[in-house]
């Protein structure tokens, strides 16, 4: 049976754990050939020698560092060298750090700024004329509930992934025409090493009680939701398989909440 990226070539950017991590797998499970990009090499090169151990050729490894565009320029020209096309862009590699507007210095504004902002806007830049040439496609960025609503301690944060969703309604205006799709995820608290990290350096987690562990944090951060749990990293790798599919065909300019219900409480 035909699985539903059967045929497709897809990036995935900040593959090498969490959200991406399990993405690249899902994504290649479901028949496409990847490009597994991350930072952290050796770890991405385990995510790859994982998936082709199931499915022998279906990944492929490169360093990337998103906050250079040299980096993703080079991502995207190896990925069509060693597949032959690009259908599917998954902008999802990102950082998170902790501030107040008054304590945040500059340097931090302007990294966050082109980790999770500029290198989504580099990605789709280098990758739309690819997935214009093979007919169309679809390009996911991945945003964040933060970028929806207020959440304290992340003004940065939540300024470039507020910007995300602005790009993903511009490119799906523009480029609607070309057959190409965009959307944008935006996930409440998912936990990852991410947010565990965001979590550590504020000293709690967002509804959580300070000096309690990371799994009590865990459950008590989920509570907030109507669906009482947090996020996992399965849910949004689900989504974004979704999205990345020809299922999702008549969806485009979205910003999707998956906040198991917070946004609407």
């Amino acid at each position: 049976m035909a699985g539903r990226l059967a045929g497709k070539v897809a990036i995935v950017t900040g593959a090498a754990s969490g959200i991406g991590r399990t993405t690249s797998e899902l994504f290649a499970a479901e028949g496409a050939k990847v490009m597994c990009a991350d930072i952290n090499e050796a770890l991405v090169k385990e995510v790859v020698a994982g998936i082709n151990a199931k499915a022998p050729g279906a990944a492929i490894a490169s360093k990337v560092d998103v906050g250079r565009p040299e980096d993703i320029e080079r991502m995207v020209a190896e990925t069509v060298k060693a597949f032959g096309k690009l259908n599917v862009l998954y902008a999802n590699a990102g950082i998170g750090d902790a501030a107040t507007a008054e304590s945040l210095s500059i340097e931090g504004w302007n990294r966050m700024i082109a980790i999770n902002l500029t290198s989504v806007w580099l990605s789709a830049k280098y990758a739309l004329p690819h997935m214009i040439a093979a007919g169309g496609g679809s390009i996911v960025n991945q945003s964040s509930l933060a970028g929806l609503i207020g959440v304290p301690s992340l003004p940065h944060y939540a300024a470039a992934k507020a910007g995300v969703i602005g790009l993903t309604r511009q490119i799906a205006v523009e480029y609607g025409p070309k057959k190409i799709r965009c959307n944008a995820i935006c996930p409440g608290t998912i936990y990852t090493p991410l947010v565990a990290a965001v979590w550590d350096k504020r000293g709690v987690g967002y509804g959580a009680t300070p000096g309690s562990s990371l799994a009590e944090q865990k459950v008590q951060a989920g509570m907030n939701n109507p669906i009482q749990r947090m996020g996992e990293v399965e849910d949004c790798a689900n989504l974004a398989l979704f999205l990345a599919s020809d299922e999702s065909g008549w969806i485009t300019g979205t910003a999707m909440p998956l906040d198991g219900g917070r946004s609407a409480a």
